[in-house]
């Protein structure tokens, strides 16, 4: 029996197709797991105020990247699931302009009312130049509500966590999880931010806390 031609190229398209499929679930079994590691923190009791502190991303032109609109999603659902539950919430949109000229905090808090519809309390925190600056930066919010929650990509929200536990240890018992997990959402993406961000908090964990 004749052997059937295969066409020049199929088995390196078939390697390659393999290989982007098993990154892309590799991406996403990763977030899950954090996501799985987040839900283990305190629910939102009924009658509690908190907080929702959406952190900015590098947002190189006028208009907010995909990115920054991803992170916004997350905090407005996270927000308006707490107040389904008895639990309303502030928004707090933290960065500065770190790679534009318009601070990512202006426009997270712009996308946020103008494209999400949220019309609940919103602040702004225009300084912060990282992630340890957001989290500094918003202490002054989080002392004054009952839980607070980062908004963000789950492997960057529990570097948020952790940078929270060594600035203020007596606050740790506030954080609850932000809801930063769907199925199939940003699923091009997650493969890097969970490269980046298992990467970079290998290096939290093996760096001493800053002062």
């Amino acid at each position: 029996m004749g052997c059937r031609h295969v066409p020049r190229g199929t088995s390196l398209a078939v390697v390659l197709a393999a290989v982007g499929l098993g990154t892309l679930a590799v991406g996403k079994a990763v977030h899950w797991r954090a996501a799985r590691r987040a839900g283990r923190l305190p629910r939102q009791t009924k009658g509690s105020t908190g907080l929702v502190v959406v952190l900015g991303f590098g947002n190189r032109r006028h208009r907010i990247n995909v990115v920054n609109r991803w992170r916004a999603r997350i905090a407005v659902r996270t927000a308006r699931s707490a107040r389904a539950a008895g639990a309303p919430a502030w928004i707090l949109c933290s960065g500065g302009a770190v790679r534009g000229t318009v601070a990512e905090a202006v426009l997270l808090r712009d996308y946020i009312e103008s494209s999400l519809g949220w019309d609940g309390p919103i602040a702004t925190e225009l300084e912060s130049r990282s992630t340890w600056e957001n989290v500094r930066n918003a202490l002054p919010w989080i002392e004054s509500a009952d839980w607070v929650a980062f908004a963000s990509n789950g492997l960057h929200a529990e570097k948020a966590r952790v940078y929270l536990a060594r600035q203020r240890p007596e606050l740790v018992g506030r954080l609850a999880a932000a809801d930063d997990y769907r199925f199939g959402e940003m699923i091009l993406l997650k493969p890097v931010f969970a490269a980046v961000g298992l990467w970079k908090l290998r290096a939290v964990f093996h760096v001493k806390p800053r002062a």
